[in-house]
């Protein structure tokens, strides 16, 4: 009997090794070499379309891990134990003591808190007052917790969250405000480099200026300017402000102008709760949906620069360096997202540094914090006036402005 001819079922099986080898091949060079993928754990992995505006293209792996925050869980938890009243930090303690003078809570005496927590906002306290202060709070941080999302289109949503607000503010409360984005904006960092130039009448040359952390200008008028338009803090500042003083006044640039506050904690949304009231001019939270595509694209960088400074290294390996759990933005650069949300024209002043200046011109400061990445930041700056379609997370609707630095 005749053995069946093998041969064209072995060659075809052949040539699809050989196709497949191929392309195999050929995506691994495409990945490796046009698109520069990073290796994590020895696996390349691949990207995600479609191109940002036909520029860039993200590498998946950084993109998942840019999205992933381990912080959430212990977020989440600490927004539960303050919505069923229980605080358990001393400096809060202290904190409240202060707002229980200044805001009349008679009545209301509370215990040192111990190590499991000090109720402090029971609704069963008869005190109206108190009781308005413990709802305002409650609606606060649910609020702000059910805000706490991914939206890539809300850089499309920030003259209406914030510019409206605070034209309405100027117009004593009429009306809603305008659509039109603030012509041109300087954002004033806090670099020691500043004390080497002399920006003042360039930056108050700009419509609106923004200002960081309540960073002094008296005496620095030449380098920093004297105009401000909005004093751009983290919730830290403001939290100062409550214990350092009989009131909540933080206000250094004068009571008329506005207060942007990211939260850097959920109980800091108490100070807010209980000082919002007694300012003159705006206190506003920026959106937690803002907060997220900051932390996303802080975070992403971060892991972009680490993966180029490290090739080799498995990119888990970025949580040793950074920290996760502390890691975080800069408020420089939070700020610096804002304009570029809110103005046609963006100029940044004081971001960077030099061996020759310290780390803030108004302070004695020599290091950086070590909970941010500022080289990464400054990668992202750069990106920001050379190809800001290659900066991920930021929907493809959004314009960028023109962005401006000067050294």
């Amino acid at each position: 009997m005749k053995k069946p001819d093998r041969r064209p079922v072995f060659a075809l099986s052949l040539l699809l090794v050989a196709v497949a080898t191929l392309a195999l091949a050929s995506r691994v060079y495409f990945v490796c070499c046009y698109f520069q993928g990073y290796k994590v754990g020895g696996l390349v992995e691949g990207l995600v379309p479609p191109e940002l505006g036909g520029v860039s293209n993200f590498n998946s792996t950084l993109l998942r891990m840019a999205s992933y925050h381990s912080w959430d869980a212990k977020l989440g938890h600490n927004i539960k134990e303050i919505l069923r009243g229980v605080i358990g930090f001393k400096t809060w303690f202290r904190a409240f003591n202060i707002w229980r003078r200044f805001t009349n809570f008679p009545g209301v005496e509370l215990q040192d808190p111990t190590s499991s927590g000090c109720t402090v906002l029971s609704p069963t306290i008869n005190n109206p007052k108190f009781n308005r202060f413990c709802f305002d709070v409650r609606w606060n941080l649910d609020e702000w917790m059910r805000k706490m999302r991914f939206d890539d289109n809300i850089m499309l949503d920030l003259v209406k969250l914030v510019k409206r607000p605070l034209d309405a503010h100027i117009r004593g409360g009429a009306g809603l405000g305008s659509e039109r984005k603030y012509e041109s904006c300087a954002v004033v960092g806090n670099s020691g480099i500043l004390s080497e130039k002399e920006y003042g009448e360039l930056i108050d040359g700009h419509e609106l200026v923004i200002r960081l952390n309540n960073a002094m200008i008296g005496g620095f008028q030449r380098s920093v300017g004297s105009k401000t338009g909005i004093s751009f803090v983290n919730s830290h500042i403001m939290h100062l402000c409550t214990i350092k003083s009989e009131s909540c006044e933080c206000h250094p640039y004068g009571n008329d102008v506005p207060i942007v506050m990211y939260i850097c904690h959920p109980y800091h949304l108490l100070d807010y709760t209980a000082c919002n009231s007694t300012y003159k001019s705006p206190v506003l939270i920026t959106d937690p949906s803002f907060d997220v595509l900051c932390a996303r694209i802080v975070k992403y960088y971060s892991l972009k620069r680490f993966a180029e400074e490290n090739p080799g290294r498995n990119l888990m390996e970025w949580d040793g360096v950074h920290h996760e759990p502390f890691f975080h933005y800069s408020s420089g650069m939070q700020a610096v997202m804002l304009a570029v949300g809110i103005c046609d024209r963006v100029s940044l002043f004081g971001f960077g540094k030099s061996n020759t200046s310290r780390h803030h011109y108004h302070t004695n400061q020599t290091k950086e914090l070590s909970l941010h990445d500022f080289a990464a930041e400054q990668d992202l700056f750069r990106d920001l006036v050379e190809r800001p379609r290659s900066i991920p997370f930021v929907s493809e609707k959004f314009e960028f402005p023109r962005v401006t630095i000067y050294r």
